[in-house]
């Protein structure tokens, strides 16, 4: 909101400009060019209002300037404020063409949204002692449906938890996502471990790429986190498949990355077949959060290049947070994560993000 507040003085800028370059040259020197370019800068930084303000004054300015300099006739005058019309005609059809082309964006971006939030309804916020919540980010240039996915699911083995990303977006994605999920509820209920579960997710995904086939049969894979919770929440329990590591926030403030003991690939990854990755123990206490996200998050880049750091960065954020007094929900920790993800970025999520948060109640 600053910067584009900042951007909206740039019409007034360029007719400043012209004012002292017609001022500090030769008379025979004319600024009429670019006092034309006002109404042009003005076509996608102001209102419709504002444009034809924007290229009056122009006219205004020029007129008073070619007064000063004797040349207000109509080779240098009247000729420049017919064209100063014109331009100013031409930035009210661009501004016109933009907003409707806006318009559409946001519109897509509605139906997007309302789709993905069909496909991926939001978990419970509660299952026993264990607090849940999720947040789904889109990236702001994208109009399509995202391959974001998370699950939580009650089970008689625990709580069972997906975190994935489905390569690509539109329709082939959501495909795959709901492939995932459905496969991802029946065999949570139904395998006795976690390999097994895991397995019943490839063959599915493994399925539906051959139905596909193509480049999707090859190449459609997805990056998954899958995690069991103990009956008693003392302990987590994780097979990453390509995935971010989730981060596990301890009640005293540190942080951890819980990284796999071994380096697996993807689900479904056709080249490859079926791959066996470990599954790697971790211990889960009372007031402890796990955080999970995609690598919308891991991979969000500052103007730099610089990858956004959620191990360095989330502790701080939750240290800020506690000398108010108040220990941060959930959902809290999930916002405040966004909003500095996108002030690292500067504004603009470089892609879909989704996040998971799930937190041990203090005993």
């Amino acid at each position: 909101m600053v910067q584009r507040s900042k951007a909206q003085w740039i019409p007034a800028g360029v007719i400043a400009l012209a004012v002292v370059a017609d001022l500090v040259t030769p008379t025979a020197v004319t600024s009429a060019p670019l006092i034309m370019a006002a109404p042009v800068a003005a076509a996608p930084l102001l209102t419709l209002r504002g444009i034809i303000l924007t290229g009056l004054a122009s006219m205004a300015v020029h007129a008073c300037l070619a007064r000063v300099d004797g040349t207000f006739g109509w080779h240098r005058g009247l000729a420049n404020q017919l064209t100063l019309v014109a331009v100013t005609l031409l930035a009210v059809f661009i501004h016109r063409t933009i907003d409707r082309q806006a318009g559409r964006t946001r519109r897509a971006l509605r139906v997007a949204a309302i789709a993905q939030g069909a496909v991926l309804p939001r978990p419970p916020e509660r299952l026993g002692d264990l607090h849940i919540a999720a947040r789904y980010v889109p990236a702001e240039d994208e109009a399509m449906i995202g391959g974001d996915l998370y699950v939580v699911q009650q089970t008689p083995y625990g709580t069972r938890v997906f975190v994935g990303d489905v390569r690509g977006k539109g329709l082939g994605a959501v495909n795959a996502v709901c492939v995932d999920l459905g496969a991802f509820r029946n065999a949570a209920d139904q395998a006795e471990n976690l390999d097994e579960l895991v397995r019943s997710l490839e063959e599915a995904l493994l399925r539906e790429g051959g139905r596909r086939g193509g480049l999707e049969q090859e190449e459609g894979f997805t990056t998954g986190l899958i995690a069991e919770f103990a009956t008693d929440l003392s302990a987590v329990r994780i097979i990453n498949r390509g995935h971010p590591p989730p981060l596990l926030l301890e009640a005293q403030g540190g942080a951890t990355l819980l990284e796999p003991s071994q380096e697996a690939p993807p689900l479904a990854i056709g080249a490859l077949g079926h791959w066996s990755a470990p599954v790697d123990t971790f211990p889960f206490p009372p007031g402890a959060t796990l955080l999970c996200y995609t690598d919308g998050v891991t991979e969000a880049r500052d103007t730099e290049g610089v990858f956004y750091d959620a191990a360095a960065r989330v502790p701080l954020l939750l240290r800020h947070r506690s000398r108010s007094g108040e220990e941060a929900t959930p959902a809290q920790v999930l916002d405040m994560l966004i909003r500095d993800v996108r002030r690292h970025t500067g504004g603009r999520p470089q892609d879909d993000q989704a996040l998971l948060a799930l937190r041990h109640s203090p005993e």
